[in-house]
This record gives C-alpha cells, structure tokens and sequence, in this order.
C-alpha cells in the first residue's frame, strides 16, 4: 500500500532545474533509500517531501491525502518527521529534554510517557539525564532519531544519518533502522552504500534531477546505467 505518492514534482532554482518531473512513490512499512551522486536533486526532493521547499509543478499525496500546499509543520502534524544531515539537537539540555521538546511539538498528549517511549525505542534511556552535547556524535544522532520518532511519525526521512559515525556505530544504528519498521515507514538519503545495500527494501537513484532506476538492491547493483553515473564499475 503506498504511503506516499508524488507526482511529476518539479524545482528550479533561477536558471537551474533541480527536480525535473519526478515521480516518487513510498510504501508503507518500508526502508526506502534515495541514492545518487552530489547535485542529483536529493536534498530538494526531500526538501519537497517534507514541505520545507515548495513545489512549483507537480502533486504530492500522503496517506491519500493531497499534501501539495501544506508548509512543513503541517506535514508534521500529517506524520512526516525529517531528522537532518547535521545533528539539530540542544547541547545545553538533557537528553530527556530534548524529546520532550519534539514531543510538544507534536501536539497535545502525556509527555513525560511519550518522552519515555521515545528514547527507550532508541536504547537512550539510561542516558536521559545527561546534557546531550556530553553524548558522543553517534548517539547524538541516535537522539535525533529518538526526537523524530517522538512525533509519532508514520514517514521518518533520515538524511545522510551515518555521516561521521565510525563502523561500530553503524552497525548498531542499523539494528536501530531495522526495529523501526514496519510501525515506522523510513526514508533513507545516504551515501554510504554499504549501509543502504544492506538496509533498504527498494531504492530509487536520482541524477541530474530526474529519476535513472527504482528497484530492489540487485537490480540496482546490476543497473548499468546506474553503474555508469554512480556505482563505478
């Protein structure tokens, strides 16, 4: 069943045409990666997923919802939560707090329990009493996604989310991504690929704004085109 569904999305920045009648379609209760190489149009497609650039042609449905005008706070509201390439949160704040923060931006609701759920869903409980810049970097992004999840999201989108992690971390925030789904739909922009042959169920590969391939781990990885404009080899 499709969670969300865009269609014929296009983005110009001046002279430059940064997503040129995308297509994009998520499934519900799926990992989803978006791949490409630098200046594919990743960030502006998540940017037009997520409301925090708007379209100027095209259409974007989510849950059968038409979502197209909604600024970003809406689609939060709607179930859309976007954890940033560069971790966003409060050094000076506990761990506690930082969700709890997230979780009364998601509305009304119990928020010392959901601020517990959140960060026992991640593994941060033991930890929520600490200042969240006394945290190492990877579980700063651990919190971040404890922050997104905070919101009660049916679509997390995770952007480049094990940059600056080292190896061991990457593969405990991969247990953390797999025991998301399928409650959690994810979203996952990343370069490492690795981590994205690993993790994600279907991946769509963007280049020069426009969509080269969908298709599962192996048909990416033996896409030719693909190969040609990203993969090597």
């Amino acid at each position: 069943m499709s969670l969300l569904e865009a269609r014929n999305l296009v983005r110009h920045f001046g002279g430059v045409l940064a997503i040129d009648g995308v297509d994009f379609d998520l499934s519900a209760g799926e990992i989803h990666a978006l791949i490409g190489p630098n200046g594919a149009g990743k960030s502006t497609l998540v940017g037009l997923l997520s409301g925090r650039i708007p379209a100027q042609e095209g259409s974007i449905r989510f849950d059968g919802r038409d979502i197209t005008r909604l600024p970003a706070h809406a689609r939060v509201a709607c179930g859309i939560a976007y954890a940033f390439q560069i971790t966003s949160v409060y050094p000076r704040l506990t761990v506690f707090d930082n969700v709890a923060l997230a979780v009364q931006r998601g509305g009304p609701g119990d928020l010392a329990t959901a601020t517990r759920a959140a960060l026992a869903r991640v593994g941060l409980e033991a930890e929520s009493e600490q200042l969240a810049g006394a945290l190492s970097y990877g579980h700063q992004r651990v919190l971040e996604v404890a922050m997104g999840l905070a919101l009660a999201p049916r679509l997390l989108i995770l952007d480049e989310p094990t940059q600056g992690l080292a190896a061991g971390e990457i593969e405990g925030f991969k247990t953390l991504v797999r025991d998301l789904v399928p409650d959690t739909t994810v979203l996952l922009i990343e370069h490492n690929m690795e981590v994205v042959m690993d993790l994600a169920q279907r991946i769509t590969v963007l280049n020069n704004g426009r969509v080269l391939a969908r298709g599962t781990p192996a048909e990416i990885r033996a896409d030719r085109a693909v190969q040609a404009a990203y993969l090597g080899g």
